[in-house]
């Protein structure tokens, strides 16, 4: 079978494949991330439809990148997995956010959305997910199940990587 976009083409119409970190300068670095996000970023504005992973695992890296403390927050989708809202609902400590079920269901409800995507950070740097992660995400997903609302994944993200619940079998 014969393709007809060849490799070496697709590579020659890449004007990024020759950049290389070692010699961007911090302000270019800083661009080089604002680009980043704005793409990523366009890859889950409302209406766009979630089909990747890795996608969603970069877009929240980039989105909790700095946060010194733990932020949890919610994508909402509808019943297509096209985004409705993307909400960061509590804010924390260095090591953990209070995370209040009723109020999650209460924004679900408000935006009509049919399933969510759970993320929060660890700006310890170790994306491994502690007991209390477990716990807050079985009862966030027991009381979304009771509204009919699916709960398709959690994503934990570090400085070190990210963890998605639903790939390690947790959800």
């Amino acid at each position: 079978m014969v393709s007809n976009a060849s490799p070496i083409a697709v590579n020659r119409n890449n004007r990024f494949q020759k950049v290389n970190l070692a010699t961007l300068n911090d302000a270019e670095k800083q661009s080089l991330l604002t680009l980043a996000f704005a793409v990523l970023q366009d890859l889950h504005q409302p209406g766009a439809e979630i089909s990747s992973p890795i996608q969603t695992r970069n877009y929240l890296r980039l989105l909790l990148a700095d946060r010194k403390t733990e932020v949890f927050g919610c994508l909402f989708l509808d019943n297509q997995h096209r985004v409705i809202n993307t909400t960061e609902m509590f804010q924390g400590t260095v090591d953990s956010a209070s995370v209040y079920p009723r109020v999650v269901v209460q924004q679900a409800l408000s935006f009509n959305a049919a399933a969510v995507l759970f993320f929060h950070n660890h700006p310890s740097g170790v994306a491994e997910p502690s007991h209390a992660d477990e716990a807050i995400t079985q009862r966030l997903k027991e009381a979304l199940a009771l509204v009919d609302i699916r709960v398709l994944d959690h994503f934990i993200v570090a400085a070190g990587g990210s963890l998605s619940f639903a790939e390690q079998g947790l959800i």
